[in-house]
């Protein structure tokens, strides 16, 4: 208890901030430091991946609270002006961070393509279907490249380089249908 009287309010302060800064070091490298332990406080975050109570918003919040604390008492506060100080930058600095994480969070994209995101769309015989057999297409659904075992619909031979439809996916293959051409060139 003599340890914790002598110390100044200036000193405790910035001891705080500096074990916020160690914990956020910390989270840096290891990720949420809750959900690393298997203890999860995302408290009604219903599918949030970066909640308020994360860790990484926590050890910001001691970090400012000791860091605005500290200020506090370089300005001449008593401890209790000096904890108020601390606690309103410790929550607004907690607060950005929080935002800033669930916003880069929402932008996210999942790169997964189902095979219900290939139905209707034009795609190239890579490998001869030959007639009742299978061959194999390639399709683009946005940035991804994606190549599935086909089969022809009506059971007709389909030559390698000829634009295809997928008209459904049966298992692991997709149903294909020749696109026919109009006079113009477009597909019809």
């Amino acid at each position: 208890m003599e340890f914790v009287s002598s110390l100044n309010l200036l000193t405790l302060f910035v001891v705080i901030g500096g074990v916020g800064f160690v914990f956020l070091l910390i989270s840096l490298v290891v990720g949420d430091l809750f959900e690393a332990i298997g203890f999860d406080l995302a408290a009604g975050d219903s599918g949030m991946d970066f909640g308020f109570l994360d860790s990484r918003v926590l050890a910001v919040f001691v970090t400012a609270f000791g860091g605005f604390g500290a200020i506090g008492v370089q300005m001449g506060f008593g401890a209790a002006v000096s904890s108020l100080i601390g606690l309103l930058g410790g929550v607004v600095f907690a607060a950005i961070v929080s935002l800033f994480g669930r916003f880069l969070i929402a932008q996210q994209a999942s790169s997964t393509v189902t095979d219900e995101d290939l139905i209707g769309r034009t795609a190239q015989v890579t490998v001869a279907i030959k007639a009742g057999e299978i061959g194999q297409i390639t399709a683009r659904v946005g940035d991804e490249r994606v190549e599935k075992i086909a089969r022809s619909r009506d059971g007709d031979e389909i030559k390698a380089g000829t634009l295809v439809r997928v008209a459904a996916v049966a298992g692991d293959s997709v149903i294909v249908e020749k696109e026919e051409v109009n006079n113009r060139g477009n597909f019809i």
